[in-house]
């Protein structure tokens, strides 16, 4: 069995500079995960929180699942992310430093388990982003004109 991407961030690569990334388990709740397979997650402001010996995902919306009725989960409930005690000590030492985060990137199936992308981000200046926009259309005039070419 592959991978099979859910959700994912999409302003993340554009508000950020991804530093280094990591692989998470999420720890999940009775009808969370249906509503993870059935594609109902969304990370738009999502973010990982760390205190010192776990590692939390905050602010994810998990829709609740319909058939599940009363017993529903909560839809933006903290969620443990597992992650080795190595992972995460490097993860605090480094979110300590001024300007770095850390940020959600995807979550996907992985041999029937939830999993989720973070990352170690660093926040982009204005200028950064208009000068990504900038080379990306550049390169996409580039493109035109080679394909006009051919």
């Amino acid at each position: 069995m592959g991978e099979k991407v859910v959700a994912s961030n999409r302003r993340a690569r554009h508000e950020y500079f991804i530093l280094e990334t990591f692989e998470a388990g999420i720890a999940l709740h009775g009808s969370e995960i249906k509503s993870i397979r059935a594609g109902q997650i969304s990370l738009a402001e999502a973010f990982v929180r760390i205190d010192g010996k776990e590692a939390w995902l905050e602010d994810a919306h998990i829709a609740p699942y319909e058939q599940a009725s009363i017993y529903n989960h909560e839809p933006r409930r903290p969620r443990k992310l597992l992650l080795h005690s190595t992972e995460i000590r490097k993860l605090w030492d480094t979110v300590r430093q001024k300007g770095v985060t850390i940020i959600p990137l995807s979550v996907y199936l992985k041999n029937g388990k939830a999993k989720v992308e973070i990352a170690i981000a660093k926040g982009k200046k204005l200028y950064d982003k208009r000068a990504e926009i900038a080379k990306r259309d550049s390169q996409r005039e580039i493109d035109r004109q080679l394909h006009d070419r051919s």
